[in-house]
Order: C-alpha cells, then structure tokens, then sequence
C-alpha cells in the first residue's frame, strides 16, 4: 500500500501544509495510508486529519518513517547533513544553479533517497501542475507596498507576520497608505500573465496602485529595460532561468530613477540567473527589506515563503491543485511522478 507521511514544517514562520484534511480522505478512500504528524504551528488543525482517518506521527519524526513512506513537506528539511533514504515530495530549490542545492542533492545520493521537486510537477505540457504563486505574488506586493509606505514615513519596513485571511492584510496595508498622506505609488509587475503576476496585480490595484503589466512580449528584447527605473515600485514575478533578462542591473543603484521599492517575489539570489542582482540574499520576516541604496533609497523584498503570511488561504488553494497529482501516487514511476523522478536524476548524475 502507498504510505504518504506528511511531516510539520520546522522552518520559522511556516504555517503552510499541502494536504487537507478533506484531500486526506479522499487519498484514504483511494487506499492510500496517509500519516500526518503533529504540529505546533500548522494553520489547519489536526484533529480534522484524525476524522479523516490519517495516523498521527510526533512532530518531526519523518527520519523514522517506514523506509517504503513517501514523505511530504513544503520547505527546508533540517541543513543537518544526514544521508536522506526516503522518497521526499517537497520545494528542493536544488535544481536551478543555487549553490546551497548542491548539498541537498548531495544528501540524498548519499542515502539513496530522491527527491520530486513540487516545483517541477509538470502536466505533459510542461505546465506546473499545482503552485504558490498566486498568494506569493500577493503577499509580496503588499509588503512592497508597506516598504514603500514606511519610505514615505522617512523609516524602513518593519517585521510582518501571518495575517488570519486577505481582508486584515487589506484593511492594515490601507491604513498604512493612508497615513503616509502621499497619493498612490506606480508598480510594473513582470510576469503578469503567470500565476505571481496576477496575484501581485490584483493586491496593488485593489490598493489603488497604477499598475503596468509586462509579460514575455514586453521584455523580449532582453533589455535594458528603463521604463522599470520610472515606476516607484518593481514586483519581479519571473523564475530565474538560463536566458532570463537582467530587470534591474546594479548600474541601476546609482542611475536616476523613480524606483524605490524591489518585490522581488521570485527570490533568487543565490541563482547564477538572478535577474535583480542588486542584492544578494533572502530577507526576513524579522527585517523584509534589505536597503540597497540611499541617494535615492532603494530596498528590496526578497521573502521566499511569503504565501505563509495567508497560510490558510495559501494552503487550501494549493492542496486543490496537488490532490489530482497525490490521487495517482500509487503509479509513481509514471506520469507527473515520473517526469519529476526523470528531473532528479538528470541533477543527480551530475553530482
């Protein structure tokens, strides 16, 4: 029988889980045997996963899982260097130039472990099959915007937190405009087809904010692109890649310019492809913004969960995008499963 074991996240500030109580027993009903494990911080509560008819694990105990579980997180396994023997689903970050994947990947040729990537869950047209990247792209306009709103008010961006839906986000970003007494800001969203895109889109107009949106066609060219230097806010919602453009190059932080807010939804500066390589590292919770410039000011936002800020919201709409894919787990070495093996072992072979 296939064993999915859904572990608690032990990153800080990761609320988020992949499977609801509800997408728990239909996998239940389709003889999947699903082990959920305790959690201090986890947004939907356990005791629906127990009506479900899920086992219930400690906290943190996926290590001594049955060797033949398939384990489930979203985030971060624990940087502890111990060989990985189990089949993981999870964000790996490991397969697109960052450097800190190599270690990851390292560890599971070491235990003989693999990894399929959630991000590289592909349909046959290489369409993702479920993502983040609606509430990614909102959330991270609206801590932009709260980047830019602290500008106004002559300070920087101070600590956020997880919000219990949209409407509290909504009704304390507006006041937080409001007070700065300014009229609206501008914001060019890239991406703005995409998933990220819309929902940064939607979060800016929604506070008022003129948008320009541009897409593949508009940045085709490979740049430079000075339009983005006359917006006082830039939301990048591309995945870095080979051949993805540079938006904002670092001649940017001393060329004149209207642009003082970077969301940089994507986050990834430890990419060799990083297309804002006016920073180099994720920020924080604790300190959203990294001040990369100050005559004018230019800070960025670089949060890599920032769905978790919505963490119910968030979770909810990704897990019903992954139940059709969950559903088909019992055929692992075929379909999406397959293609997502495939992926791995191309990476795998070159460590």
């Amino acid at each position: 029988m296939t064993h999915l074991w859904v572990r608690a996240e032990q990153r800080p500030n990761e609320e988020r889980v992949g499977l609801t109580p509800e997408g728990a027993a239909q996998l239940i009903a389709a003889g999947i045997r699903v082990t959920v494990e305790d959690s201090s911080v986890r947004a939907l509560p356990l005791d629906g996963y127990r009506a479900a008819g899920c086992g219930i694990a400690t906290e943190n105990s996926w290590p001594e899982a049955p060797a033949d579980a398939i384990v489930f997180g979203l985030k971060e396994l624990p940087e502890d260097g111990t060989p990985l023997p189990h089949r993981h689903i999870m964000f790996g970050h490991a397969f697109k130039g960052q450097h800190s994947g190599r270690a990851l990947l390292e560890r599971f040729k070491a235990g003989g472990g693999t990894l399929y990537d959630l991000e590289y869950l592909v349909d046959e047209t290489g369409r993702r099959v479920a993502a983040f990247g609606y509430w990614a792209g909102y959330a991270g306009a609206a801590v932009t915007l709260k980047a830019w709103a602290a500008q106004q008010r002559g300070a920087q961006c101070g600590p956020v937190g997880v919000y219990p839906g949209k409407d509290a986000l909504i009704a304390e970003l507006g006041a937080e405009l409001d007070a700065t007494g300014a009229p609206r800001s501008s914001a060019i969203v890239i991406g703005a087809l995409g998933r990220v895109g819309t929902g940064a889109a939607d979060l800016c107009e929604a506070m008022g904010v003129a948008v320009t949106k541009w897409d593949m066609a508009e940045t085709a060219s490979g740049g430079p692109f000075p339009e983005i230097l006359g917006h006082d806010l830039f939301l990048n919602c591309i995945f870095a890649r080979p051949g993805t453009p540079v938006f904002v190059p670092r001649e940017a932080l001393t060329a004149p310019r209207k642009l003082t807010a970077i969301g940089d939804v994507a986050c990834d500066p430890d990419s060799d492809y990083n297309p804002v390589p006016v920073y180099d590292r994720a920020t924080t919770w604790d300190q959203p913004t990294l001040r990369v410039a100050t005559d004018p000011v230019l800070d960025v936002m670089a949060i890599d969960n920032l769905p978790s800020m919505l963490p119910v919201e968030s979770s909810k709409d990704y897990a019903a995008q992954l139940l059709p894919s969950l559903l088909t787990l019992g055929r692992i070495e075929t379909g999406v499963w397959g293609r997502a093996k495939a992926t791995y072992q191309t990476h795998i072979e070159r460590i």
